[in-house]
Parts: C-alpha cells; structure tokens; sequence
C-alpha cells in the first residue's frame, strides 16, 4: 500500500544545496591532498584514509544538522557558525580517531592546524563568494521572487518588516492579502504596503503568475478559510508557505521534528541535542581538566582551613535538580555549622549566624562552589549554565515564576548568565527571582560555544567577589 504522503515538512533541496555538497567535498580533499603532497605522504595509505574519513564525518554532521538546506532566509553570519561547529567537531573526532589507532598517540601538530585553518577558510570562502555574487544579482533583478503575505496582523507585519530589512533575501514583497485586514504599524518599512484585496484575490493573481511565493500568517482559528486557500493555491505555481501562529506561547528552542513522516513542531526544547550536545561535554572536560590542574593545591589548602576552624565534615552535599528535573548531588566546601538539605531550606542572608567565619570568607569568595568542578567531570553539571537551587525552593518558585522548570533543559552550572549580570546571592523578593530566571532562559535561547567563554571570562574577573555574596 502506498503511503498518502512522505512528511508533512521536508528540507529544501536545491541545485544550490547540491553544489554545496559537492564543493565541500572538493574543497576537503584539495587541502587534504595538497598538505599530504607538501609532507610526502600522497602515495600513504593512511592519507586516503583519513581524508575519506574526514569527508564522512564532516558530510554526516552537515547532513544530520541541515547545513545543506535553504539558506536565503537566513544570516550568512548564522550559517558560518554552523559550519565552524561541524568542521571543529570533525577535527576533534579525527584527532580521537588518531589517538585511538595510531601507535604514537594525539598528534596535534602545527602542520594539522594550519590544515584545519585552511580548509575552515575555503569553506567559509567560497560560501561568502556565492552570497555575495547571488546579492549582486539580486539587486540588479536577477534571482528574486515575488512574494505575498495573507494576514495583517501581527505576525504578517513582522514578516514584511523582517522581509524590508534584508533585501539580500532577494524577496520583493508585492503586498497584503486579508478578507477583513486590521490597521497595521509598518513605519519601519519605510514605504506603504497596499492590502490588495481579500483571499480570493489572491488566488486569481497567483492563477495570473503574478506571485511567486505566499506565505500564511493568519491565526489557527481561520482554519475553514485557510483550507479554502491552500485548495485554491494548489492550482497555481506559487510556492505556498504556513507560518503557525505559535508565538502566542513562550517558545524555546522550538523546531520542528519528524514522528514516522508526521511533523511535529516543538514549543520548548533544549537547544543541547546533537553535536551541540557533544560540543558542551567537550568544553567542560577540556576546561574543568586544566582548571581542577590550577586549583588543586588550594583546594586542599581551604580543606585543611575547614577542619581546623570549625568541627564537621569538609564537604557538604545537597539533593538539587539537574537536567531534566532529575535529582542530583551537588558538591561545596561546608561553609554553615548546619547543613540543611530537607523540605524547608532557608537561604543564606547577610550577617547570617550559621556561616562559619572561615566560611564567610569562602562565600564571599565563591571559593565555597570549587568542589562542583567534580560534579561537571561526572556529568551531573556544566561550567556554564543556570545555577542550580536546593529542591525546597524549586517547589516554593516553580509555582510563582512562569516557565521556572525550563531552566532544567540544559544542566545546571558552576557560573551563569544570571550571575555574571549581578542576580545571585539571596532572593528577598519575587521580582529578583523572576530576574533570574529571565536572564537563565535568555542563556538557554541563545547558546553558543562562544557565549560560554563569554560567561567564563567575565566570571574571571567579576563573578567571584559580589556584593549579594555572603
């Protein structure tokens, strides 16, 4: 029996996409040869090898990822990250690879980077060439398409002033078309925008061949129209495009996924899934590595300052929540003479008569959270992420703080975007919490392998000394 349909959403699949392909390929294997020929190994075996080896890995993280799908609509700058992170995931995994097979373990030689370089910069290149020859093109009136957009409400004018801000997407947008249009505040497009008539209208000037692409923004609740139009659309060239009207939720991370051909679009998704996710593991291992290297002497110095200065255990754990919501063990130098970890949890205040004076000075310091570099080397935690909180104030905030629990979609970290921008310490009222929060979701939405050592960084210079520390 023949399936009715294949997916309701599938990646566009262009001659450009295809060149692309076939140019990465090109461009992998010239570098690869041409450095093999420098060093005399062209005719070596386990030359042909490793570059079918990086062709393979570099294709099937492109291809996993999307890299080769439609990117007109789209930053240039958005989908060289895109490549970085492939091309400097696949040279990790080549030097794995090495260290695996080859007797004479990782070789991470100068030769080798400066091959990594060059073939990050021909990518890269090249790309840059095409988006800059296509622009070129565009503005003189080759490779542009005629677009509509039916509804004039909100998310119809975000389209047209998103659409207005990048003519590098060669789009000319012809105007609206609305059976009842609302009054729209398009000052920043910088010229008028005519509502062309109603949707029937529309499907005759498409019938015409005066559109070339539609794109839908009306609400769910036009559903008997929106069937009506797309039925009449299929009777016309025009390539027709839905924008769903879900930015009435809090979205994060939302993209669509693929259930047995049936597509599926996310609302709230964690942005570590894939390489992304590997990439993270990575940075945490190679960072918490070096830094556990630094600091150990005076890990064992503040140990003994412990136990010479109060009566107790050095360490101190607390049940807190990880990724997912799961229940973890997290890990600090004992600072109070109590260690509260039950149902009633009180915050540490100013001038608190449960912290030790030793650990005063380790709180003041964030000193007291070094031994939590263990629990990223285990996996319970990150470097960088939302800062965890004992389990009696997840269950105290996560009824009075919209979209609380998303801050468990990445792991918890030992530093965070919250409290590089001064939202730590205690949370005397609910506004500081909901502050906090807010800055951890805006880290979640916008993660980056470069906004980590951002976050890094500035916590070098102030996030360990703060005035809300104590």
């Amino acid at each position: 029996m023949a399936r009715p349909f294949k997916g309701i959403l599938q990646a566009h699949q262009s001659a450009l996409s295809l060149a692309h392909r076939a140019l990465d390929i090109g461009v992998i294997a010239a570098c690869s040869l041409w450095f093999a020929s420098l060093e005399g190994r062209l005719h070596e075996g386990d030359t042909w090898v490793r570059l079918m080896s990086t062709v393979l890995i570099f294709h099937w993280l492109a291809e996993y990822h999307q890299l080769y799908g439609s990117w007109r609509g789209e930053r240039v700058s958005r989908e060289l990250l895109r490549l970085f992170n492939y091309w400097a995931l696949t040279f990790c995994c080549l030097l794995i690879i090495d260290y695996l097979l080859t007797p004479t373990g990782l070789v991470l030689d100068r030769n080798r980077i400066a091959w990594f370089v060059l073939v990050l910069f021909a990518l890269s290149g090249y790309r840059l060439l095409i988006r800059s020859t296509l622009q070129t093109l565009r503005r003189h009136g080759f490779n542009r398409r005629t677009v509509a957009i039916v509804g004039t409400g909100q998310i119809g004018e975000r389209l047209a002033c998103s659409i207005a801000a990048a003519p590098w997407m060669g789009l000319h947008l012809l105007g609206f078309y609305d059976d009842t249009p609302e009054q729209m505040a398009l000052d920043e497009l910088g010229k008028r925008v005519p509502v062309l008539g109603g949707l029937d209208q529309l499907v005759l000037d498409a019938r015409a061949g005066r559109i070339d692409k539609v794109y839908i923004t009306l609400a769910m609740s036009f559903e008997p129209s929106l069937c009506n139009l797309v039925k009449g659309l299929s009777d016309t060239t025009a390539s027709v495009y839905l924008i769903p009207d879900v930015f009435m939720f809090d979205l994060l991370h939302a993209r669509s996924e693929s259930i047995n051909g049936l597509t599926s679009i996310s609302l709230v998704d964690t942005p570590m899934d894939g390489s992304s996710q590997l990439i993270k593991r990575f940075e945490d291992i190679v960072v918490t590595s070096l830094i556990l290297a630094v600091i150990a002497l005076p890990m064992l110095l503040i140990a003994l300052g412990i136990k010479i200065t109060s009566p107790g255990p050095v360490f101190f754990r607390q049940t807190r929540y990880g990724l997912d919501g799961r229940p973890i063990m997290v890990w600090k130098f004992r600072s109070m003479t109590v260690q509260e970890n039950g149902n009633e949890v009180r915050q540490a205040s100013r001038n608190d008569c449960r912290v030790t004076p030793f650990g005063a000075f380790l709180r003041r310091t964030s000193l007291d959270e070094l031994p939590q570099f263990f629990n990223v080397l285990r996996g319970d935690m990150s470097i960088v992420g939302p800062r965890p909180h004992a389990v009696a104030h997840n269950e105290e905030y996560r009824t009075q703080v919209s979209c609380y629990m998303l801050r468990h979609k990445v792991k918890p970290g030992i530093t965070g975007w919250a409290q590089v921008n001064g939202w730590r310490g205690e949370t005397t009222t609910l506004d500081k919490m909901q502050k906090r929060i807010e800055f951890d979701l805006e880290y979640i939405e916008h993660w980056s392998i470069w906004l980590d050592l951002k976050i890094i960084a500035l916590t070098l210079f102030k996030g360990f000394i703060h005035k809300n520390a104590f």
